[in-house]
């Protein structure tokens, strides 16, 4: 007895599948473009400079700190910020509000205090370490970029410490960290206010 003959299934794809394709091509690129344009309405660059890697830093003496001591803010030409792309408002609580979490990018010792060094020389500060932190502008707290020469630069610090301290910027960025992870400050503001004018921001907030 002859068999019937079963044609073959339609494998031509149908406008809802044209569309799901569509739609997995486009939308991580309009993610990206979306990034993009938040950092660029702030004002500040998203950088995934390495944390293992020395960079290179402004040349000697081009840079130039506005006011001083511990409510100095850096020179915006040489350190305008720049922003770490994996902190964004949809992923505060698997980066920076998670406990911990700072400590997997924090860059080592090894190579933030070769770039100290050279970023203290490109603000005139001298020799003398100890009387600067080097500062991550937009902290590591907010979405700071972790290793970018744009967002760190030699703070000036208390001339004397003991025990556990904080100088007023530390105390304003962990304020902020705690306003943008209750929910009560989007992470952008709380970036943007940083950034631009920590001092005044301090008086509110700190």
């Amino acid at each position: 007895m002859p068999c019937d003959i079963i044609p073959p299934m339609n494998r031509r794809p149908t406008e809802a599948s044209l569309l799901a394709r569509a739609l997995a091509l486009v939308l991580p690129a309009i993610a990206v473009l979306a990034a993009a344009g938040n950092a660029a309405a702030l004002g500040i660059p998203f950088s995934t400079a390495s944390g293992h890697v020395v960079q290179r830093q402004p040349g000697a003496g081009t840079c130039h700190a506005r006011g001083s001591g511990l409510y100095a803010t850096p020179d915006p030409h040489c350190t305008p910020g720049a922003l770490n792309p994996a902190v964004r408002q949809a992923s505060i609580d698997a980066t920076i509000c998670r406990a911990g979490w700072t400590a997997t990018v924090r860059p080592p010792e090894s190579i933030t205090a070769r770039e100290k060094l050279m970023s203290m020389d490109a603000y005139g500060d001298g020799a003398r370490t100890s009387a600067y932190e080097y500062d991550h502008l937009v902290p590591l707290e907010l979405g700071g970029a972790v290793n970018d020469p744009r967002n760190l630069w030699p703070e000036p610090d208390y001339p004397l410490r003991a025990g556990f301290y904080l100088n007023p910027k530390d105390r304003l960025e962990r304020a902020l960290n705690r306003l943008v992870c209750k929910r009560r400050m989007s992470l952008a503001a709380a970036q943007r206010l940083i950034a631009r004018e920590w001092p005044t921001a301090f008086g509110a907030y700190g």
